[in-house]
């Protein structure tokens, strides 16, 4: 991967970051705020949408590390290689998933191994 393609991709993964946090933040603070709820409808209302707010907070959470390992990956010069085989991730998949750590051929192989296992 060059230069400018790096330079692409941390300004991306640095915007993803920035946008996470801020998801998070938006979320904790709608949860720390609760409106005045009136009736029995407002307060289920309330419930639901205070369920969505903590899906959001874990799904982001989640997304920080990923992040952060990604960007340390482009400081050591392993950004964009399959962490399994070595082989190009490819700037496709980076493009859609930016912190990709495997290539699509590995991340379909662990994907039917998950199922397996669930299954």
């Amino acid at each position: 991967m060059n230069k400018d393609q790096l330079s692409f991709f941390k300004t991306q993964l640095n915007e993803l970051k920035k946008e996470t946090l801020k998801h998070i933040k938006d979320a904790k603070d709608r949860l720390s705020n609760p409106p005045a709820c009136s009736d029995e409808v407002d307060r289920a209302q309330h419930e639901i949408e205070s369920m969505l707010f903590l899906r959001i907070v874990e799904r982001e959470s989640k997304l920080l590390p990923k992040i952060d390992k990604a960007l340390l990956r482009i400081k050591a010069g392993d950004y964009g290689y399959c962490l399994e085989t070595g082989d190009p991730i490819g700037l496709e998949r980076l493009i859609s998933r930016p912190t990709a750590e495997f290539c699509a051929e590995v991340k379909s192989i662990n994907e039917e191994k998950e199922k397996h296992f669930v299954d």
